[in-house]
């Protein structure tokens, strides 16, 4: 398996702003990425940014969603735009050996995009949290290492977060019902039993383990090796041992008015996914 982080944001994160990879490297200096940009496109200097940001704006956002659930048959836009991370893909896949590449871009718009194209196996594994865990996390400030200067990771307002909780989820609700395996977890589940939940992760994929395979992992740490993530958060960047724990902080530090703010807005889908509307005891 080969992990690239979330290569939604690659095209303007790495290609243009050459930000670092997890490696540590500038992007245009990751032995990696050069060899992934050569096979893909023969050079990244090859790939029109401009014209991804484009097909980006006119497909990819959550309000094309109905459109491409619906549709008999995808714009050629949606298929050129897909054609970009296929051609990713397959040579990520060439460059590491892997049999797997795991993109973690968290646009589900991006993967009701990704179903039109029929040079990929797409399986989904669809992450869920706490809609409320999810608004505290989204309130916090996180600097980005990666550009090298005081630019900090998005921040949404518990409401704002709360309606993106309930569309994202609902979309790759959707995306199953349009025949794309998806496979659902739930971040505390993955917590508590982390080797049992790779394991069933790894047998959606259609990846066989080996003996050894999940020796990096116990269950209080995994020890991480560095690897090639184009984008994400700044903890791609940790290298050896990473403390497993369930992080509760939210039920101590959201405020009680904005906890019920998006306990009511994300009720329905948070009792569908098995979370009590009261909120938990903290661990």
């Amino acid at each position: 398996m080969c992990a690239l982080g979330e290569v939604v944001h690659l095209w303007q994160r790495d290609i243009r702003d050459d930000e670092r990879c997890g490696c540590g490297a500038r992007f245009s200096q990751c032995t990696f990425w050069r060899r992934v940009g050569a096979l893909a496109f023969g050079g990244w200097h090859n790939v029109d940014v401009d014209r991804v940001h484009y097909l980006q704006a006119a497909v990819e956002r959550t309000r094309h969603i109905p459109r491409l659930a619906t549709a008999v048959e995808a714009p050629e836009e949606v298929h050129e735009y897909a054609e970009y991370y296929t051609r990713v893909y397959a040579a990520a896949a060439e460059v590491s050996g892997a049999r797997l590449v795991v993109d973690s871009s968290k646009h589900s718009a991006l993967a009701h995009v990704l179903r039109w194209s029929s040079d990929l196996d797409l399986r989904v594994l669809h992450v869920v949290r706490d809609a409320r865990g999810v608004a505290y996390s989204w309130t916090k400030t996180v600097q980005r290492p990666e550009a090298d200067g005081s630019d900090e990771m998005t921040r949404y307002s518990p409401g704002r977060s709360a309606l993106l909780w309930n569309a994202h989820n609902a979309a790759f609700g959707l995306l199953a019902r349009r025949g794309v395996a998806v496979h659902r977890i739930r971040y505390e589940e993955f917590l508590a039993d982390p080797r049992a939940a790779l394991t069933t992760i790894a047998e959606f994929a259609g990846v066989p383990l080996g003996d050894g395979d999940l020796d990096f992992l116990q269950p209080d740490h995994a020890d991480l090796r560095i690897g090639h993530s184009a984008a994400g958060n700044p903890m791609r960047f940790t290298v050896g041992r990473l403390p497993l724990r369930r992080d509760d902080a939210w039920v101590r530090a959201l405020p009680s008015r904005q906890r019920r703010l998006v306990g009511t807005v994300c009720g329905p889908m948070l009792r569908a996914y098995g979370y009590p509307l009261s909120a938990p005891e903290a661990k």
